[in-house]
């Protein structure tokens, strides 16, 4: 089998309602990566992009939080509606979503604008 062409890891953590940091999946079902793998399949990609589901990504706060390798593209704030223009900008025309993409300056910081002091 050939290597995938992309990777897609789309955080699915849990944290107790009322959570400071906020959660990524609260209904914790997965459905955002379920989504994502059912309509790469639909395209055409199943053995070559795939969808996993994630542990924490560390960017609780722009959640639910998706990333794209080798690309290195992260998304915050993705809903099921941004599923379909994820495909077809980034996956299927290599031009990732600017409007979803989290701030430089966010990722893998140990802090962030958008990210609560810690009490």
């Amino acid at each position: 089998m050939p290597k995938f062409e992309k990777h897609l890891f789309i955080c699915c953590n849990q944290r107790e309602p009322g959570h400071p940091r906020g959660c990524c999946d609260p209904a914790g079902q997965a459905q955002l990566q379920f989504l994502f793998k059912q309509k790469l399949a639909l395209r055409g990609f199943k053995k070559r992009v795939r969808a996993n589901m994630s542990g924490c990504l560390d960017q609780c706060e722009h959640g639910p939080t998706v990333v794209v390798y080798p690309d290195a593209v992260w998304y915050g704030r993705v809903t099921a509606d941004d599923v379909e223009e994820i495909i077809e900008s980034h996956i299927v025309n290599g031009k990732p979503v600017e409007r979803l993409m989290l701030p430089e300056e966010c990722i893998n910081a140990s802090s962030c604008p958008h990210r609560a002091p810690k009490p």
